[in-house]
């Protein structure tokens, strides 16, 4: 992997964390909230889902920026989900 497709996978996780946000206002943790857990997931994504085998994405083609894209939207997606949800749930029985 390199900085590049890390990059990517960061923006992409950075998205992703906002569109969840947006799709589940109950568990949304604000526009930096859900940035910020948005491009740790996309992060972790992009680093950890091709050591698994998952994603064989390497390069710099357009197929392998997308699939960085894609990987790390997806992450960022779901790290906000379970952040929000985890926050809502403790909020509510406080």
């Amino acid at each position: 992997m390199n900085v590049l497709n890390l990059v990517i996978g960061l923006i992409g996780g950075a998205v992703g964390g906002n569109a969840a946000g947006a799709a589940m206002k109950n568990a949304s943790l604000g526009t930096l909230g859900n940035s910020l857990a948005g491009i740790v997931g996309g992060g972790l994504a992009t680093a950890l889902l091709p050591e698994l085998g998952v994603s064989a994405a390497s390069g710099a083609d357009l197929g392998t920026l997308l699939a960085n894209v894609a990987s790390g939207g997806v992450g960022g997606a779901i790290l906000m989900a379970i952040v929000g949800l985890l926050k809502s749930t403790f909020a509510a029985k406080a």
